[in-house]
């Protein structure tokens, strides 16, 4: 009898714990997945950072439609203003994490907020996709299993920049060169990039100064002066300025005849120049930029978002918005592949996957998350189709991402140096 009983009893606690387990898969199935946007949603990164936000939005209304992650698991976003501050974007990061029990930050504008929130995101075990910051540590050194990058990096741009340059180096037989970036993590690594890459490939040329406003500069007119007077005078500027301080200097710069005399290639002319400044922006100035809608509009992944952009908002998508749009999917595909919400097991499945974007299929390489995407240059001219009503690049040069990314070898150093 007693015997009958303790059988009893610990078949009725192990149908408890099955059900248990069953209730808990089931309240898993349903559970909503929170994803953190920090941006700069004010200050110089607020054009970039409103176009990628509201990619985001469009993104995670069509996964929503369509029962969330996995069929299941609603999408809900919490957006943060970092104020293009470190110790903001901590700040809100953890709260994002604490408080809104987010799986998944999206962000930042700036790099130097992106090194700042990658070590949180790591301790809490939070997946972290960088979709406008780009500069190369971010993935290269102090590695984060749980940090991956949808855009090409600082060596990456670097390096088209370089190529290109060293074509036209020679094509008129320039022999001299300044750099003009912006003084933080993404405009230094940008520079330092360049003048090595550009060195190994054509060191006749010679640099003859550098120069470094601060980012948010409202008057480049010493810079333009000293660049304009100096002797000998530069054949071309490198550029590395981007949002509202690249928009100011190239109004400056144009109004004081900079253009006609010097090149400026490397300079950041993104989707959102090309459409703001339309009427101002000087028409066959070389430009970079990251992810231009109109190089991939025979992708119908491309084609269908631009037309869904135009639709809710009114107005073409920016590199911006490509990019963060694509983020929100390559966590998608990711969490499809692994088949559950877990972090974990979702950046493992990440690394080294394919996944399918708006810029064709690309995939994360293993030792830094980076994806192989390309980098675009070009001349600024008027549509030769006239379908765009605003410039874009004509000829355009697209430089894949496996041939302009750091070798590996490169990487592992890096890393080891740091320790």
């Amino acid at each position: 009898m007693a015997l009958n009983r303790l059988v009893f009893v610990f078949s009725a606690v192990l149908l408890l714990a099955i059900a248990g387990s069953n209730l808990e898969r089931g309240a898993l199935a349903d559970e909503p997945y929170h994803i953190g946007v920090v941006l700069s949603m004010s200050g110089a990164g607020a054009l970039y950072s409103k176009d990628g936000a509201d990619a985001v939005m469009l993104a995670v209304e069509e996964i929503n439609a369509k029962g969330g992650f996995l069929g299941r698991h609603p999408l809900k976003v919490v957006v943060r203003d970092d104020e293009t501050k470190p110790e903001i974007a901590v700040r809100e990061t953890t709260d994002l994490i604490l408080t809104n029990k987010v799986r998944c930050i999206l962000g930042t504008y700036s790099s130097a907020c992106a090194l700042a929130i990658k070590p949180v995101c790591r301790e809490h075990k939070i997946l972290h996709i960088a979709a406008i910051s780009n500069s190369e540590d971010i993935t290269k050194v102090d590695f984060s299993p749980y940090t991956f990058s949808v855009v090409p990096n600082t060596y990456m741009q670097a390096k088209a920049v370089a190529v290109g340059v060293a074509r036209m180096a020679k094509t008129y037989q320039w022999k001299t060169y300044m750099t003009l970036a912006s003084d933080y993590e993404w405009g230094r690594s940008a520079v330092a990039n360049f003048v090595k890459l550009f060195g190994e490939i054509h060191p006749e040329v010679k640099l003859t100064g550098q120069f470094w406003p601060k980012l948010g500069e409202k008057d480049f007119n010493s810079y333009i002066t000293s660049i304009m007077n100096a002797d000998p005078k530069p054949n071309f500027v490198f550029g590395s300025l981007g949002s509202n301080d690249n928009e100011t200097w190239i109004a400056e710069a144009k109004e004081r005849g900079f253009f006609a005399d010097i090149s400026f290639p490397g300079s950041l002319i993104s989707v959102t120049e090309l459409s703001t400044r339309a009427q101002t922006l000087p028409r066959g100035m070389i430009g970079l930029c990251r992810a231009p809608f109109f190089a991939h509009m025979d992708n119908p992944v491309m084609a269908g978002f631009v037309q869904a952009f135009r639709s809710k908002y009114g107005r073409y998508p920016s590199d911006w918005a490509v990019m963060e749009y694509d983020a929100v999917h390559a966590l998608r595909q990711g969490i499809e592949k692994a088949g559950t919400i877990d972090s974990d097991k979702v950046k493992d499945t990440m690394a080294g996957s394919k996944i399918v974007t708006t810029r064709g299929e690309l995939s994360f390489r293993k030792i830094d998350n980076q994806l192989s995407c390309s980098s675009y240059l070009g001349r600024v001219r008027d549509d030769p189709d006239g379908k765009i009503p605003f410039p874009i690049y004509y000829p355009l040069w697209i430089i894949k991402g496996p041939d302009s990314w750091r070798p590996e070898a490169e990487i592992e150093a890096a890393r080891a140096a740091k320790k």
